[in-house]
């Protein structure tokens, strides 16, 4: 019988408000396979009164429609959310993976209220003094990534 697939949940947030951080925020990029920038990258803190029934995943499973109608609700019943946009020029004058953990960092600093906490997905964590964890797919493992 196939295996089916897991939906992200807030398992890993409420982990970390266990352990006293009680605003997390998640991270993840979008725009690191083309040639040609952008890169985005967006932090988004969910919040205590979030409806996880809200169906987030990772973006390349979510159809166009799916993605315009969430990122509505994000924009509307987070608790915050900040949006790096990271041009191809920029991308050359450093590097890709440089660029995405500025990015990153920034995203999460840039977080209003602040978050005490960040799940960041991939195995890299950003230049930043904010405690955290990576998580290696954590797009399809974190509500909040």
């Amino acid at each position: 019988m196939p295996r089916l697939a897991s939906k992200p949940t807030l398992e890993l947030e409420a982990q970390a408000q266990q352990h006293g951080y009680p605003r997390v925020a998640g991270v993840d990029e979008a725009g690191r396979g083309p040639l040609a920038g952008p890169l985005v990258v967006s932090a988004v803190l969910l919040g205590p009164h979030w409806d996880a029934s809200h169906p987030l995943n990772d973006s390349k499973q979510l159809t166009p429609e799916e993605r315009e109608r969430l990122f509505a609700v994000i924009r509307k019943e987070a608790q915050g959310h900040k949006i790096i946009v990271v041009s191809a020029q920029a991308i050359d004058e450093s590097n890709i993976l440089a660029a995405t953990l500025k990015a990153m960092a920034e995203s999460l600093e840039g977080l209003n209220p602040p978050p005490d906490y960040a799940l960041v997905d991939g195995n890299r964590y950003p230049p930043t003094d904010l405690p955290g964890e990576t998580v290696v797919k954590g797009d399809a493992r974190s509500l909040s990534i």
